[in-house]
């Protein structure tokens, strides 16, 4: 099978990462513009049902973006529903299973310490004001759902998922955390033909990076600015990961540089911090 295909903008955008059946890394440092940061998808179904691996000397995020299956690992398996995530330390024997069909994200990093195996059950998290919040003004509105963050004891690894209303801005104000943060935005359930816009610059008069984005693509951000936008008539959802660049020290989510010139808007991410 192909592997996911990478533009040639300093290897920081990759299409249709969702486009295979079983477990595929998409991204790595290898191969891409970040310095700690790997993800990819684990798709099972009927036909391919099952897969196991060791994550050796990474911490191990996985999301259930759709569907439902079970993960295994130290002897016990974790059933994990739509949005239902997991952590998983470093040097453990991971299985992932259907009984049905499922899409988890899978992301990683590379830490020295070893963190307890959590399950974030999404229900939980929507009972939680600090964790699922919907922040913006009216072009600006969406929906923020913090899955591994402040709940969750780790070394790097910081995830969750944005959604937004028709046609509104998300990432707004533009801000960065480049010096703290790297991050991938994973763009899902955006049928056809929905589409966005996704900035990433350094420069704000002459942006680095203006792509179209589809489900299933992968936008790096090593660092800069990074708005994007949704078309009108479909909303723009997307999962964003992050590795801190000092373990534990950098691990802060919310903390972020405004574009000079939008500060009057605030972050945007003030309930988090709550």
């Amino acid at each position: 099978m192909s592997t996911p295909s990478a533009d040639p903008i300093e290897k920081t955008v990759f299409r249709k990462t969702n486009a295979h059946s079983g477990r595929r890394i998409a991204v790595t440092p290898a191969n891409s513009s970040m310095r700690h940061l790997s993800y990819g998808r684990i798709i099972l179904n009927p036909a391919r049902p099952s897969v196991s691996f060791s994550n050796e000397q990474q911490e191990t995020g996985l999301i259930c973006l759709a569907g439902n299956g079970a993960v295994k690992s130290a002897g016990h398996e974790h059933n994990l529903d739509r949005f239902d995530a997991i952590y998983i330390p470093r040097g453990s024997e991971i299985e992932v299973s259907t009984k049905t069909a499922v899409d988890f994200s899978e992301i990683s990093s590379p830490v020295e310490g070893k963190y307890p195996l959590q399950v974030i059950r999404y229900a939980d998290v929507a009972k939680d004001a600090g964790l699922k919040f919907v922040t913006g003004s009216p072009t600006s509105k969406r929906e923020v759902n913090l899955l591994i963050a402040s709940n969750v004891k780790a070394g790097r690894l910081i995830a969750g998922f944005t959604s937004s209303d028709p046609g509104n801005w998300t990432s707004w104000p533009p801000h960065e955390h480049g010096k703290m943060l790297e991050e991938i935005y994973v763009y899902f359930d955006m049928p056809e033909p929905a589409y966005g816009l996704q900035l990433v610059y350094n420069d704000t008069h002459s942006p680095e990076l203006v792509t179209a984005v589809r489900d299933g693509d992968a936008v790096l951000i090593p660092s800069g600015y990074h708005p994007n936008v949704s078309v009108p008539g479909h909303r723009i959802a997307f999962l964003w990961a992050m590795a801190a660049h000092r373990e534990v020290e950098d691990r802060r989510y919310g903390v972020v540089n405004v574009q000079p010139g939008f500060q009057h808007d605030g972050t945007g991410l003030e309930a988090a911090r709550k």
